[in-house]
């Protein structure tokens, strides 16, 4: 337990300082943890680190519905996924694509 948005703002921003991270992949199966907590760090930390990277977003278990609309009703553009299969296909699309720009 223990995802609160500040700790999630926290994580990307120690990710975030490690200059070869090209993308966040955030896997979340709440069970402890609650996803609406995790929607509002991952937008928390986005709007204060002005993350230039991909950051796609996997929410699974409590409050997920919350934690979706959080991140669809967002300005940050997060990439969402339903599976992690999906996700780690998207994140993976998500680089190849700033690679090619």
């Amino acid at each position: 337990g223990g995802a609160s948005p500040e700790r999630v703002a926290k994580a990307f921003n120690l990710v975030r300082s490690d200059e070869s991270v090209r993308a966040i992949l955030v896997n979340i199966f709440a069970g402890i943890n609650r996803c609406d907590w995790v929607a509002e760090g991952v937008v928390k930390a986005m709007h204060e680190l002005d993350l230039q990277m991909p950051v796609v977003v996997r929410l699974s278990g409590t409050n997920v519905d919350e934690g979706r609309r959080i991140l669809a009703e967002s300005d940050v553009p997060v990439i969402t996924a339903d599976t992690l299969a999906e996700a780690a296909e998207k994140v993976v699309d998500a680089v190849n694509k700033e690679d090619a720009a």
